[in-house]
């Protein structure tokens, strides 16, 4: 059961929300798979939504591997409830300067709405991208997730994308992305 935390309307009607839910049961055109390089999904939420999607996903990934970091593709969705799986390659904090790790993850998050867009998707769920066993800072990714769905728009006012949600499952990181939206929106 997914529980909205928080949520704002846009520029051009458009809804962000802060759910917290498990990301592979979200009612979306399209999920965002927080990616390695080789699109290798053996654990953490790639693994997740392989399992749950079945190992169509990982075949398809496996002919469009390796994507840089920084960057997204799209796979089938197999059994899942979304039309499309965006595979986003986020940083690996330690391996970059803060600037140049925070420069990456943007382009990550704003590659996955491109794809979604040209794709015409309506709807998207973005996990917190990197924060996980790629260490970036869980306040500073909300931070940045934020900041780069906003760009997107501002870029691409004609965009298809109606609602992105922010979507985690652990508490501590969706009471993060809560926070954020609710200070930077008050």
């Amino acid at each position: 059961m997914s529980e909205t935390r928080f949520q704002i309307q846009l520029l051009g009607g458009r809804t962000l929300r802060v759910v917290k839910g498990d990301l592979t049961k979200q009612v979306v055109d399209a999920i965002v798979n927080a990616a390695n390089e080789r699109l290798a999904h053996g654990g953490g939420l790639a693994g997740a939504i392989v399992r749950a999607g079945g190992d169509m996903i990982q075949k398809e990934s496996r002919a469009v591997a390796p994507v840089s970091t920084g960057h997204a593709v799209a796979t089938g969705a197999g059994s899942l409830p979304c039309r499309r799986v965006i595979h986003a390659v986020g940083p690996i904090w330690s391996r970059y300067t803060p600037d140049e790790a925070d420069r990456l993850l943007s382009s990550a998050v704003k590659s996955s709405l491109a794809i979604a867009h040209a794709e015409g998707l309506e709807s998207i769920a973005l996990p917190a991208i990197s924060s996980g066993i790629f260490g970036f800072p869980k306040d500073r990714c909300a931070r940045l997730m934020f900041d780069a769905v906003e760009a997107f728009f501002a870029d691409h006012a004609d965009s298809t994308i109606k609602r992105v949600d922010l979507c985690n499952f652990d508490e501590p990181t969706v009471a993060i992305f809560d926070a954020e939206g609710r200070s930077r929106y008050a």
